[in-house]
């Protein structure tokens, strides 16, 4: 029987506004309460360091990342330095391992599968790339990641997730070394595909179901009496 999963929509939210949210919906899972959830968010201009990040990895000076509203957060999961900005779909699974497959390999995998199926349902072609943790498109000569993936797991509840780049702007990537490798990032909009972001949540939630069991749910609407 599959597990329900919620389906919950931030908007537009800071980076620690939504890394409040996710710590105290996984607080609740490690103590076996609460549901499994996956947040879409998009998130203002932020550079984040990741636990193995390389602050030699951001290139522009604090001064003028500050000076573009680009905020700098350390933040604890895996990989380096990335960004995240508008248009770029955001997407942080809460989910507690245990009831799935206690496997972190196994779990980055299908998040990436996630998005190689998703990516499908608009006809970008996408691939990963040995040893390299994301999403992958265009040729083997010359491969632009188009989806960045970093997860937590703290007593097999995740944390974080992935972002995928759909209508970003991409010269935002300039002040970085994006996840620490000198390689072209692209989005769906570079690639000539134009799709609407609720479409594009749409396709990664059923993706995401499928791949981890789950039974996707809207997060129920509270209404006032």
């Amino acid at each position: 029987m599959s597990r329900p999963c919620v389906i919950r929509d931030l908007g537009r939210m800071s980076y620690g506004e939504a890394l409040a949210i996710q710590l105290e919906l996984a607080g609740e899972r490690k103590q076996g309460l609460g549901t499994d959830h996956l947040l879409f968010v998009e998130h203002p201009h932020v550079v984040t360091i990741g636990r193995n990040g390389k602050e030699s990895n951001i290139l522009a000076p604090m001064a003028t990342l500050q000076r573009l509203g680009i905020e700098v957060f350390e933040t604890d999961r895996g990989g380096d330095v990335t960004y995240h900005g508008p248009g770029q779909i955001v997407a942080y699974p809460v989910m507690d391992l245990r009831e799935w497959k206690r496997d972190v390999g196994l779990f980055v995998r299908g998040i990436e599968q996630t998005l190689i199926d998703a990516l499908s349902d608009f006809g970008i072609e996408a691939r990963r790339i040995a040893k390299l943790t994301g999403v992958w498109t265009g040729d083997e000569a010359a491969p632009a990641k188009i989806g960045a993936i970093g997860v937590h797991l703290s007593r097999w509840v995740s944390t974080h997730g992935w972002a995928l780049n759909v209508t970003t702007d991409l010269n935002n990537f300039r002040h970085i070394v994006p996840c620490g490798l000198t390689r072209p990032v692209t989005s769906m909009q570079a690639m000539g595909v134009r799709a609407e972001a609720e479409d594009v949540k749409a396709a990664l939630a059923e993706r995401f179901g499928k791949i981890f069991d789950f039974e996707m749910q809207a997060e129920p609407v509270l209404t006032g009496i």
